[in-house]
């Protein structure tokens, strides 16, 4: 199963977990899973079939492309990353 590494400002649908373990092949599986645990993280982390804009994810430390449709390794570390701007 996957690890997936819950961002600061998402935590607060966890209720304060920042590593959460849940099944899936592709992303799709993955963020359904984390909607059945905790829901309404679904809507902060896609829009549509796709990563919502502003946010990166990484699986495996490599940034992935924003489908869902990504596959997953079984064993894979997974980062949801807020998109940081700057001025």
């Amino acid at each position: 199963m996957a690890v997936v590494h819950i961002p600061a400002p998402l935590r607060s649908l966890t209720g304060g977990e920042t590593d959460v373990v849940v099944p899936g092949a592709t992303l799709a599986e993955v963020v359904e899973a984390l909607e059945e645990r905790f829901p309404g993280l679904k809507s902060r982390l896609t829009e549509g079939d796709r990563i919502r804009p502003g946010m990166a994810v990484f699986v495996g430390g490599v940034q992935t492309p924003f489908h869902l449709s990504t596959r997953v390794p079984a064993d894979a570390e997974i980062y949801f990353a807020p998109a940081i701007s700057g001025g």
